[in-house]
């Protein structure tokens, strides 16, 4: 009976924040493109006139999707700043370390580094749906990304979440109707827990 309920509330939180974030604001949308644009631009600027060609890979398709998230999604849970780092940051030590294990093996490797950094970003409370695409992307991905190892963590992952992050944090802020990061409810019980 408890588990339904529980499943009942979230389907509302997550129909109420889709139906939130969906609503037809021109305003919005434009903060949204212009978040997407800057921090997704700036990640591609960096790559293709910073590094050079055999230096290192710093756009991946996970940072796309994570965007959505942080750009247009700005109130969910996930698009959250423990979430979008946190949660890049051990998919990608999931998938290095799993593509280490198991380098020759793909039908293993991509199943086991996707589901493996699911239920790590859920043990850490990181959970970030682009985590999972930057695991797999680290056993898929190019030859160039597999030649990284733990590289990949720091450069392109981690430098590119903070990037995202960074514009998210000046583009979400530039008018009052958007604030990121989003404090939830969970985060304010923690705060109160604390001070006792």
């Amino acid at each position: 009976m408890e588990v339904k309920k529980k499943i009942k509330r979230g389907i509302r939180v997550s129909r109420y924040v889709l139906y939130k974030e969906t609503l037809i604001d021109t305003k919005e949308h434009l903060w949204t493109f212009i978040g997407a644009f800057i921090g997704i631009g700036l990640v591609a600027f960096i790559q293709s006139n910073l590094l050079t060609k055999i230096e290192n890979i710093f756009l991946i398709g996970s940072f796309g999707a994570s965007s959505v998230l942080i750009y247009g999604a700005i109130q969910s849970p996930l698009a959250q700043p423990r979430n979008l780092i946190g949660g890049h940051l051990v998919s990608a030590i999931v998938g290095v370390t799993i593509y280490k294990l198991f380098p020759d093996i793909l039908w293993l490797t991509g199943p086991l580094a996707v589901a493996l950094s699911i239920v790590v970003m859920q043990i850490t409370k990181t959970l970030h749906p682009p985590g999972g695409a930057t695991a797999l992307i680290a056993v898929i991905g190019t030859e160039k990304v597999k030649s990284l190892g733990y590289f990949y963590v720091l450069s392109p992952v981690f430098t590119g979440s903070i990037i995202l992050f960074l514009v998210a944090l000046v583009v979400n802020n530039m008018t009052p109707n958007r604030k990121y990061p989003t404090v939830h409810k969970y985060t304010r019980f923690f705060k109160k827990k604390n001070k006792n």
